[in-house]
């Protein structure tokens, strides 16, 4: 019986770890004849951003990211309708300059 991979098995990892998430924690102490000199504090958290934001982390970046979106759009709405506007006035001016020539 010999060992068969399955390309199933990637995926199935990929969904646990963007569905649940995963944390690794490690703390590094830099040390010169047994004294410390610098210590480090990592943290990682590797999950998909609906995990995140639902126990809090990226909270911050989430909300400024929708805010961000939001004031495109409603920019991107606002130059469209001065667009708009400009093009009205324009056939506006050329009508009434068309008719002023007859």
């Amino acid at each position: 019986m010999e060992p068969s991979r399955s390309d199933d098995a990637l995926v199935d990892v990929l969904d646990v770890l963007l569905r649940d998430g995963v944390v690794l924690r490690a703390d590094v102490v830099v040390s010169v004849a047994e004294i410390p000199l610098v210590g480090i504090k990592l943290t990682a958290v590797v999950a998909g951003m609906e995990t995140m934001t639902e126990y809090g982390l990226f909270e911050e970046w989430d909300t400024n990211r929708r805010a961000a979106a939001v004031a495109r759009r409603q920019y991107g709405n606002r130059r469209r309708d001065r667009e708009i506007d400009g093009e009205r006035g324009r056939r506006t001016e050329e009508e009434t300059g068309s008719r002023r020539t007859r």
